[in-house]
């Protein structure tokens, strides 16, 4: 039997990014964030579409968006080929996650995490061996 690649887009956002396959998506989160425990219980799964709240922003459009249950934001992206500025790209679309929380005269105290995932199908970065690379941004 053949299966159809998920590295293609169309395939990836099926299997990650719609209603029906929540339980996928989560049990996938919880792997690559969590190290396997079923820290994520729930999750909504949202328009990938990510605008700028401020009108010179460019928009993007994310593979898949989700928020969790406590208000945290998930940023999903897969990308096969490598472009220059890719992780320019991943920055900025996490930055603005931040961005879109917030409403004029809202306090900095209401911003809730945000998470994001790469999956690349080339090496991203040259420095380290592993597959899995986790960041925190303070």
């Amino acid at each position: 039997m053949r299966f159809i690649s998920p590295k293609i887009d169309y395939v990836f956002k099926k299997i990650f990014g719609s209603k029906e396959s929540k339980s996928i998506l989560i049990s996938f989160l919880n792997a690559i964030i969590y190290n396997g425990e079923s820290i994520i219980q729930s999750l909504t799964i949202i328009n990938p579409y990510n605008p700028g709240q401020v009108l010179t922003l460019k928009d993007t459009f994310l593979d898949v968006k989700a928020v969790l249950a406590d208000g945290e934001v998930v940023l999903i992206e897969m990308q096969v080929s490598s472009i220059t500025g890719f992780s320019k790209r991943v920055l900025y679309n996490m930055v603005k996650g931040y961005v879109n929380q917030l409403k004029t005269a809202e306090d900095y105290i209401r911003l809730k995490p945000v998470i994001a995932v790469t999956i690349t199908d080339f090496i991203l970065f040259d420095e380290t061996q592993q597959i899995i690379n986790q960041f925190v941004f303070q």
